[in-house]
């Protein structure tokens, strides 16, 4: 489905297969449009939120603090994506929301 030209998607996503006695449980995925999202905060705003332009990358932050932090440590400009263990540029990934209280930044552009 397209909403204002990005797409939005949701899907279950299983958990990595491992040893484990019970059946892994699938969470949904919300993929959001990265301009409603506080990169710092990883909070999800229903307005757009600033966007804070580093080495040619976008990143959007809710308020002053959070767009200082982001121009000025690039450890807030990372995650970790809990798909692959890989560390990632929160610019170059998809923000998903995995509930209110959960959110993240996958790498893979799949969803």
């Amino acid at each position: 489905m397209t909403l204002s030209g990005r797409n939005f998607v949701a899907l279950a996503v299983g958990a990595l297969p491992i040893l484990a006695q019970e059946p892994a449980k699938t969470e949904s995925l919300v993929r959001l449009d990265a301009k409603y999202v506080c990169f710092v905060a990883k909070h999800r705003f229903d307005k757009e939120q600033w966007p804070v332009a580093v080495e040619g990358k976008t990143y959007y932050g809710c308020c002053d603090m959070c767009k200082a932090k982001l121009k000025e440590a690039a450890a807030q400009r990372c995650d970790i994506d809990p798909v692959s263990g890989a560390k990632v540029d929160k610019a170059s990934t998809v923000s998903a929301q995995i509930t209110k209280a959960r959110f993240t930044f996958l790498r893979t552009k799949a969803i």
